[in-house]
């Protein structure tokens, strides 16, 4: 058993003179006081990986940096998977006696850091380097491939894809620490330029600053505990050339998994938070994970069945495509906010329900994937 005792998020968007190491420190120190731990109890780290500031020691680095001397750290990288990842991988070292306290910490200045060449050449390192690379493909473009076949063998148009958009637009207005505030339409996006047709550049999301952590515990700290329930991985592939079928992929192996490990199954779910780097991306994984019928997740969000007062509340910060997306720490947003949730303190954007909590994330190009359950106990 291990339980989220604390978390730490910065706003994203722009924070000019910041480094990676200064937005993971100001995220991890509003995680540690949100457990109320000083730095000498953490005796674990885990820390997500930089394209800004790449360093084959990060872990370290930043526990230097941080001023604290951990028994255990180390670096982790899955891609948009890797926050939920380290997640699970504290969770394992909890329950295995190894630490107490693990610190799970990711922060980047990609956006005033970083130059959109230098962007753009580190993500596109995703490809293939002999079949795809070459060719040019970046991210948005190996996910626009993928939204194309989807859009084929499932009938979903443009318009359905504009949805998530909105949806977490509207979301993201209610969060003073959100990249964007301003609300969108179906047609703004439809609008919008092309980036990597089908997907609009209001399909994509943002490349932002920003920190995320939390500290995962043996024992829980305070009167509503966050506990792991259940948690699983799949990776079918790196490169989109070698991807199973659309049927096949990673997300519905590893929720498969975590249902079996926690006991629990989707009509138990109260509140979701997935990955969204794109609204294919988003559309895609509710479907996998059972959240909605083949064809069917933009059907749920007209009807506000993911609204924050809707069936089931999905990534009520606004997501990586409204709150913003720095990397690693981008997906650990969702963590963070459904945290917020299961506790009672996301404020105006508090949801009815969130006892438990289905959260998942997705690396590469639909590659590699984590299912988790959250549950709230007493």
């Amino acid at each position: 058993m291990s339980f989220i005792t604390g978390v730490g998020l910065t706003p994203y968007g722009k924070h000019e003179g910041s480094s990676s190491l200064d937005l993971m420190s100001r995220a991890a120190q509003l995680a540690l006081d949100d457990a109320g731990l000083t730095r000498t109890e953490i005796d674990g780290v885990l820390c997500g990986y930089s394209t800004v500031s790449p360093h084959i020691m990060l872990a370290t680095v930043f526990a230097e940096h941080f001023g604290i001397r951990p028994s255990y750290a180390h670096a982790v990288q899955v891609g948009g998977a890797t926050g939920l990842a380290m997640t699970m991988l504290a969770h394992h070292l909890v329950e295995a006696g190894v630490v107490r306290h693990v610190l799970v910490v990711a922060g980047e200045n990609r956006l005033t850091g970083q130059s959109r060449d230098a962007s753009i050449q580190a993500l596109a390192q995703v490809g293939h380097p002999d079949y795809e690379v070459p060719l040019g493909p970046t991210i948005p473009a190996y996910y626009g491939l993928v939204a194309s076949r989807y859009m084929h063998e499932y009938g979903v148009t443009e318009e359905d894809l504009a949805e998530f958009a909105v949806l977490m637009r509207a979301h993201a207005c209610a969060h003073p620490g959100a990249q964007f505030h301003e609300p969108i339409t179906v047609v703004d996006v439809m609008a919008s330029k092309p980036v990597a047709l089908p997907l609009k550049l209001l399909d994509c999301c943002p490349v932002s600053d920003g920190g995320a952590a939390f500290v995962i515990s043996r024992e829980r700290i305070g009167e509503a505990g966050v506990r792991v329930r259940g948690c699983a991985q799949a990776h079918t592939h790196q490169h989109v050339t070698a991807a199973p079928a659309l049927g096949e992929l990673g997300a519905e192996i590893s929720i498969a998994r975590a249902k079996q490990t926690s006991g629990l199954a989707i009509p138990d779910v109260r509140y979701a938070a997935v990955y969204d780097s794109f609204t294919i991306t988003l559309a895609m994984l509710l479907e996998d994970l059972g959240l909605a019928g083949r064809g069917e997740a933009a059907v749920r969000v007209r009807s506000g069945y993911f609204s924050r007062d809707g069936r089931m509340p999905l990534n009520t910060h606004g997501g990586l495509l409204s709150y913003g997306h720095c990397g690693v720490g981008g997906a650990m947003a969702h963590l963070v906010e459904t945290h917020l949730q299961m506790t009672g303190r996301a404020g105006t954007r508090q949801v009815r329900d969130a006892s438990i909590a289905l959260l998942h994330g997705d690396g590469g190009a639909l590659s590699s994937h984590v299912s988790m359950f959250l549950e709230r106990v007493r």
